[in-house]
């Protein structure tokens, strides 16, 4: 059996580079593109009525599901004043593994005025997976990110209810100056009393949402946002210092429950910076 390092050097290597920048109409355009397989990008849709200039674009995977070895990269550049919501085109399948891991790393650069929407579909995590996942965001002052990652408790079919190895996260929010905004490490053993209280307490699912904004609109948001906790779902809000930030965490036993709570929190983000309200959810996700 191959050892964790030596696995991790056989695996897919995709990489994605994309730059947003402003054309002289006001329209926020996918300027710069490079991809490696697998990774796909689709063209960059223009579909919602509300925020015409805003390209949406749906990071996508000719390789199936994430294994052993696979080590991913995200650079995503957002020009002064440009807009975008990324998301991916399907839940994102973390296979089965022996004893090595797959990695995901995400660099974002959101220079002034720049809006960006990092909104993906859930990760399933199935038996045995070691999932790293590494992000930093250089972010602007007068900048707004909205930032989730979704994860389920594995194949509800199969009946893989925490039966993953272990889930590695962890954030990076600075300034351009080098200034530290946010920063945690999430360290998620399942072999470790997952279910307790003051962990999942019996819950399938969570949402881990971080919001950078200009303080007023933080203060702002934060005020309209109400903890939870329900049977089925639980919401934690935490303000962050100098009023820089917001931090919330989702728990529930619906996949659909917690989609939708982390869509109402960044709907009510945009409608506080761009004015207007997240569209539905397309029928088909």
């Amino acid at each position: 059996t191959m050892s964790a390092t030596s696995n991790a050097m056989h695996g897919k290597r995709g990489e994605l580079r994309m730059l947003f920048e402003l054309d002289s109409e006001g329209r926020s355009l996918l300027r710069d593109l490079y991809r490696r397989a697998p990774i796909i990008v689709q063209q960059a849709l223009y579909f919602d009525e509300m925020m015409p200039a805003l390209p949406c674009v749906y990071i996508l995977s000719a390789g199936g599901p994430v294994v052993e070895g696979d080590d991913y990269m995200h650079h995503i550049t957002l020009g002064e004043g440009s807009c975008a919501h990324i998301s991916t085109g399907a839940a994102t399948k973390v296979a089965q593994m022996s004893d090595g891991r797959a990695r995901l790393k995400q660099r974002f650069e959101l220079h002034d005025r720049a809006y960006m929407e990092y909104l993906p579909e859930m990760t399933i995590p199935c038996s045995g997976a070691c999932y790293e996942v590494e992000c930093e965001a250089v972010v602007a002052p007068s900048a707004t990110l909205f930032y989730a990652e979704c994860y389920t408790s594995g194949r509800r079919f199969f009946e893989e209810r925490y039966r993953y190895r272990r889930l590695d996260l962890s954030i990076r929010i600075v300034r351009p100056n080098g200034e530290s905004v946010f920063a945690e490490r999430q360290l998620i053993e399942p072999s470790v009393e997952i279910e307790s209280v003051g962990v999942m307490a019996g819950m399938d699912i969570f949402s881990s949402v971080v919001i950078i904004a200009p303080p007023l609109i933080t203060l702002s948001l934060y005020s309209s946002i109400e903890p939870r906790l329900e049977k089925s779902i639980a919401l934690g809000v935490h303000l962050l210092p100098h009023d820089e930030g917001i931090v919330c965490r989702i728990v529930g036993r619906a996949t659909a429950d917690v989609k939708s709570l982390t869509r109402e929190l960044c709907s009510m983000l945009r409608q506080r910076v761009q004015g207007v309200a997240l569209p539905e959810e397309f029928a088909w996700r």
